[in-house]
């Protein structure tokens, strides 16, 4: 399964398949540099990452004694569109080689721990059945749906197990129980991160050439970049993609899959009915109010989560990200445009997927290892890394960079193999 996982997202640009790999990443010809970091780069950020180690290990040593350029010259320097001086291989080095390790024990543990919360929320909910206590529920339980969302996405990437059996048995019980079609998510999600940074060709959040955008209706536009509706996306993007893409999550002919995975969106697409079906029996048992309370209003909740997050990772910094087109996009320049994300106590459970940028490139590894190994890679990384802010309890901070982004992020130029967003003044 490891080796299939690799294939899927490896470093071979646009190919949906690719053979299986070596022990290691393919080098890049560019010469490699490395860069001691700065003693302040290793200091640990309260409540997201573990304090700092020794990486006088993990860094190699400068071929030359001329002394470092300035934070403030280099930084005048550093072109966040240009080739990077380190390879993937550089990176997976840097990686302690337990990081890579999945334990389906432990992968395990977290289902059962998220299954009991979800059903411990919706008992003590049913049984006060205080107006007081809803909006508290509907919050906290829409939460753990998200989190069973990311441990479905685990069995989508492979990183849940070895065992593609019980990443498939695991990932339609997550996924159907909220809705999501499993297979065909996972498909649509690898050609994400196999073209993660491409204009044409990602699948999810990508930009849209200047002339598609205004060709838009202008009720798209709204739905498209005026809040709430983005945040209102995901069941509809399942349904119909994306503007300027056709075919749906459902459907076995859409050009979103191959022949050969007809069998597989088919069994997805079953599992989500049996849940649609399920739910409708239980409206005529409990009362379509009850439903709604128990059910409704956190699965919206779970949306709105999903599209804030996955947004926010490839969106809303500080500093325009790059968006690339042909020979200038490559599997490792397009991952390094995306977001690590801070969520404060929401961390632990939605189980890190904040940490962003290691888990795009290297998508194999379990989340339980995704903090340890954005820490060891961090020094390779140096400035294509986006230290991200520190959140409170509850990331109200990101509300901003949303809404800024939103505002902000409408089209690149038709025209360009490096690209930024730019706005549409008409539309604020």
């Amino acid at each position: 399964m490891a080796s299939w996982v690799l294939s899927e997202c490896g470093i071979k640009p646009l190919s949906r398949f690719y053979p299986k790999p070596t022990t290691s990443f393919i080098s890049n010809p560019t010469p490699t540099f490395r860069f001691n970091p700065s003693p302040s780069s290793l200091k640990p950020r309260n409540g997201f990452f573990p304090k700092a180690r020794n990486w006088a290990l993990n860094v190699a040593t400068p071929l030359t004694t001329l002394e470092p350029p300035s934070e403030e010259e280099h930084t005048k320097r550093f072109d966040p569109g240009a080739p990077p001086p380190f390879n993937l291989a550089d990176i997976r080095a840097a990686i302690p080689k337990h990081c890579w390790v999945k334990n389906p024990w432990k992968s395990m543990s977290y289902v059962v721990r998220d299954v009991a919360i979800v059903f411990g929320l919706a008992a003590v909910a049913a049984f006060f059945n205080n107006w007081l206590l809803w909006p508290l529920y509907w919050f906290a339980q829409g939460t753990m749906f998200w989190a069973l969302f990311v441990l479905g996405h685990d069995c989508g990437h492979g990183s849940f197990s070895n065992d593609p059996r019980l990443n498939s048995v695991a990932g339609h019980l997550l996924h159907s129980s909220i809705l999501v079609p499993y297979h065909g998510w996972r498909i649509s999600h690898r050609t994400h991160h196999q073209n993660h940074g491409h204009v044409e060709n990602d699948e999810s959040w990508h930009p849209l050439p200047e002339s598609l955008y205004k060709n838009l209706e202008k009720t798209t536009q709204i739905f498209r970049f005026k809040l709430p509706f983005p945040m209102l996306a995901y069941p509809f993007y399942l349904w119909g993609r994306s503007p300027g893409k056709n075919g749906s999550h459902f459907d076995p002919d859409s050009d979103l899959f191959l022949p050969k995975e007809k069998k597989d969106v088919l069994t997805s697409t079953a599992c989500w009915t049996a849940m649609a079906a399920l739910l409708v029996c239980l409206n005529f048992v409990m009362g379509p109010i009850q439903m709604l309370k128990l059910y409704g209003i956190p699965y919206w909740i779970f949306v709105m989560w999903l599209d804030f997050v996955t947004y926010l990772h490839h969106h809303g910094h500080e500093d325009k990200l790059p968006w690339y087109r042909g020979k200038e996009w490559s599997y490792l320049r397009g991952g390094l445009t995306t977001l690590d994300r801070d969520y404060g106590w929401i961390n632990n459970i939605h189980h890190d997927i904040g940490t962003h940028v290691i888990h795009h490139l290297f998508p194999q590894i379990p989340h339980y290892h995704l903090v340890e190994a954005t820490e060891a890679a961090k020094p390779v990384l140096g400035k294509y890394y986006r230290e991200p802010k520190n959140s409170g309890p509850l990331p109200i901070h990101l509300l901003g960079s949303l809404i800024k982004s939103m505002k902000q992020d409408h089209f690149v130029s038709d025209t360009g193999d490096v690209v930024y967003y730019e706005a549409d003044p008409k539309l604020h």
